[in-house]
């Protein structure tokens, strides 16, 4: 068992799932492979993507737990679609965000499928890397009734439990410039120039300097720069996508108001994510960190993570089920170098089994305390 999920996630990383026909080939194996198992697939199609879900253990009614990942991942280079092995790191494409988390997970629900005290929710989505607005995958396996007491989304953590995530405000900001010919660019207002002046001024708004507990500070990357379109034309139109994150606790609306606030700029808010925030002391978060400390070489402080990233996790903590962000040891996520432990991948696993197992003396002991 403990070299099934390393082969698991060789095989998953071949797929290209950046691009369409690499999601729906993957997604076919992942299905096949669960199926080849004797556990049922629900499969179907969301805004043109493929979302599988997997219901084993115990009856309904039980404890629930959902696994939940996502097998699409951003472009790559073509070699990082061929795994490769140094020491204890595999490298590849998606290794760490997330097809490892997802192979564990896979190997998870076929090890806990014979266990009858807790139901189990397996669900994997492909489009969690997606900037298309919009109801995503996640929502919609919510919408159909595939939540829980608890939810484990498999992003990367380092076998630290994330119960806080940043949230998003993606925006699409046009900014308005004056044409002059090139040979004379003092008679124009170069647009280009201007939206390089605009997320300077972004970055050294207020909200951008505040912090919390987990987290030093917001993040906010220009992702995408589109402008000019003559060589000897000062350009008088420039678009950015800035893609801002920003902490629990922080007004997006007033951050959003800040920003049009700036001169010369149209704005539209492409996609947002509220913040994800789970306590401490939530029962189930409390049976995971026990979880993780009887694998080996366990962080020595489980719940401790601040993700700066956000994830679909959102989507069950909407739903009222508390969300946490769970993954293996690794690096490099949306690098060139994307690399997983592969003996975390088997203390990965191990972990989420131990976690479904403690639940009932977990729930026993809170039912006893309380009354």
């Amino acid at each position: 068992m403990p070299t099934h999920e390393r082969a698991l996630l060789e095989r998953l990383i071949t797929y290209d799932t950046s691009t369409e026909d690499g999601i729906r080939s993957c997604a076919g194996f992942v299905k096949g492979w669960i199926e080849a198992r004797d556990l049922d697939v629900a499969g179907a199609t969301h805004n043109g993507r493929p979302v599988l879900a997997v219901t084993t253990g115990g009856p309904e009614g039980c404890p629930t737990v959902v696994f939940h990942g996502h097998l699409d991942v951003v472009p790559g280079r073509p070699e990082q679609f061929s795994p490769r092995v140094d020491g204890d790191r595999l490298y590849g494409r998606g290794a760490y965000d997330m097809k490892g988390g997802l192979a564990a997970m896979m190997v998870a629900t076929l090890e806990l499928s014979e266990q009858t005290d807790v139901r189990v929710h397996f669900l994997c989505v492909a489009d969690e890397e997606s900037d298309v607005p919009g109801q995503r995958g996640s929502d919609f396996l919510v919408e159909q009734g595939y939540v829980g007491d608890f939810a484990i989304t498999g992003e990367p953590t380092d076998m630290r439990i994330g119960i806080q995530a940043k949230g998003v405000l993606a925006l699409r900001i046009d900014v308005n410039g004056r044409a002059a010919h090139g040979s004379t660019p003092w008679e124009g207002d170069n647009a280009i120039l201007k939206a390089g002046e605009i997320f300077r001024r972004i970055e050294s708004l207020p909200f951008a300097r505040e912090s919390s507990e987990l987290f030093d500070r917001p993040s906010i990357n220009l992702a995408r720069v589109i402008g000019g379109d003559a060589m000897n034309k000062v350009p008088d139109r420039c678009t950015i996508d800035v893609d801002i994150r920003y902490l629990p606790g922080q007004d997006p609306e007033a951050i959003l108001e800040a920003v049009r606030e700036l001169p010369d700029c149209e704005v539209q808010v492409i996609f947002h994510r509220d913040p994800a925030i789970v306590e401490r002391d939530n029962p189930f978060v409390r049976t995971l960190a026990e979880a993780i400390r009887g694998t080996v070489d366990a962080p020595a402080e489980q719940i401790s993570v601040g993700r700066d990233g956000a994830s679909d996790a959102i989507s069950f903590l909407d739903a009222g089920v508390p969300a946490v962000e769970f993954g293996p040891v690794g690096a490099g996520h949306h690098g060139p170098e994307e690399w997983v432990s592969i003996s975390s991948l088997a203390r990965y696993r191990q972990a989420l089994v131990d976690f479904v197992r403690l639940v009932p003396k977990r729930l026993e002991r809170e039912h006893l305390r309380a009354a």
